[in-house]
This record gives C-alpha cells, sequence and structure tokens, in this order.
C-alpha cells in the first residue's frame, strides 16, 4: 500500500508518499484553512500515486476527527470532510503521535515535539497514546509551551530556552515513568547536547508513522470489565462415581 503522509504543522505543511526520500514542504501559518491545505497538497502532489492518506493535525483528534480548531493555524479544520477532498481513505491522529509512533524503540516512550507549540505522546507496547501537555500549567501563570515552544525560544534566548526544556523533560519522565524521551520538532536544531535518557527523532520519523499508521493500531483498544467474566457461571462438575481404584470412576481405572 502507498501511503500519501501529510504532516501539517504550524510554520510548513511537510509532505511525503512511501518510498519517496526528502519531503516536500508547503509554507502554512495562521492563513492556513483546512480546505486550502487540501488543494495546496493536491496540487503540490498531482501526478503521485497513493492508496491511502495520513494527517498528522496540531490537536486534539476523538475518533478520527479534529475536536478542537488548531491553535496556531486558521479555521475550518474540524468540519472538513477529508476523505472526500483526496478521495481516498484517510486517517487523522495528532501529530505528535504520528511522529511518536514513527519514533518508536520498544519500552515506554515519552515524545515531546519541540516546533511552534509543544506536541506530546506516550507510546508503550506500540500502541501510542495522545496526550495534551502544551496547555497545563508550568510556572508563573504559564504553561509548558510558553517556555519550551518557539515563543519561549525568542523570549529567553537559546541557553533559557534549553534550561527550562531538560528541567520540562525530567518532570514529564518522572511523572509518566518513561523509560526514555524522544525529542522531535523543528526547534530541536537549536539543542546542544542531550541530557542522560534524551534522544533525538527527526522529521522523518513522523512520515515514517504515517505509514505505520495504516500497517498496525495506534489505540489501546477498550478492554471488557472484569464483572462481566464474573457474571459467567460455569456449570459444577458431576460427581466422581467410586470405583475399584479409589474415587476413580470405572472407565478410569
Amino acid at each position: 500500500m502507498k501511503v500519501l503522509v501529510i504532516d501539517v504543522g504550524g510554520t510548513n505543511v511537510k509532505i511525503s508518499v512511501t518510498g519517496l526520500k526528502e519531503p516536500i514542504k508547503i509554507p502554512s501559518g495562521p492563513d492556513m484553512t483546512a480546505a486550502r491545505m487540501a488543494a495546496d497538497v493536491k496540487k503540490a502532489t498531482a501526478g503521485w500515486k497513493y492508496d491511502a492518506v495520513s494527517i498528522g493535525y496540531p490537536g486534539p483528534v476523538v475518533n478520527g476527527k479534529p475536536a478542537k480548531e488548531p491553535a496556531n493555524l486558521g479555521a475550518g479544520w474540524m468540519r472538513f470532510d477529508y476523505k472526500k477532498a483526496f478521495a481516498k481513505p484517510v486517517r487523522l491522529i495528532n501529530d505528535a503521535a504520528m511522529q511518536a509512533l514513527g519514533s518508536y524503540q520498544g519500552g515506554r516512550m515519552l515524545f515531546l515535539g519541540l516546533g511552534t507549540g509543544l506536541g506530546s505522546a506516550f507510546v508503550a507496547d506500540g500502541i501510542v497514546d495522545p496526550l495534551e501537555l502544551a496547555h497545563l500549567p508550568y510556572r508563573n501563570n504559564r504553561t509548558y509551551e510558553d517556555y519550551v515552544g518557539l515563543r519561549g525560544y525568542k523570549k529567553l534566548g537559546r541557553k533559557k530556552w534549553q534550561k527550562h526544556v531538560e528541567k520540562v523533560v525530567e518532570l514529564l519522565r518522572h511523572g509518566l515513568q518513561a523509560d526514555y524521551v524522544m525529542l522531535g520538532g523543528g526547534q530541536t536544531h537549536q539543542l546542544k547536547g542531550l541530557p542522560p535518557g534524551v534522544r533525538l527523532g527527526t522529521n522523518a520519523h513522523a512520515i515514517l508513522g504515517g505509514i505505520r499508521l495504516w500497517s498496525q493500531p495506534t489505540t489501546r483498544q477498550p478492554r471488557r470489565p472484569r464483572l462481566a467474566r464474573s457474571r459467567r457461571k460455569r456449570k459444577p462438575a458431576p460427581p466422581a462415581i467410586p470405583g475399584p481404584a479409589g474415587n476413580l470412576p470405572p472407565s478410569a481405572s
């Protein structure tokens, strides 16, 4: 299966397809609506052949659809018909979760995407759980994203920004009991060295995650409650018939 992968970001939309070595980029920004994204992608990929589409969306996704409009892009993403626009089967997933799926190297992994904002996801046993940590309070009535996203980098400068990145990584790693932290996103190029237990991903992982999205499950399947199992009553075994060999039935002697 050939998969068209669309990684939607606040600065660029990266596009690739199974077998393509380097993705192409389309500028995005606050005027990028869902309809414009689809039109620009179809124009840039005219002549490409693919069977399905994976879209990494910069926001929460519920039941395969955007649950909230993106913070750094235009509007119209929640109601847009992606399947109709591309005339192919479409799977939409949080962008950080898509990159996490492509970055996964086993164990319990926390993924943090340092880009325009802060993306996050957690992977264990090959199953990815999207997280929404960016807008949780961090310090001084500001959020994690305010400090380690692009705004934080511009306001604090590289050295102070990296100190906060390292502090946030350690806090979240400990809180979520991750074996290691994978960092991705465009702002990782500004880091000078990595603390122990932290690995550096690449943008290629997002493309790989979009391809993997069609080859393996990515969300935890609901488990049956134990109470439902306990309701099943087993029929009691028939009593043993005394025989010549003690308590065994005659046929077993």
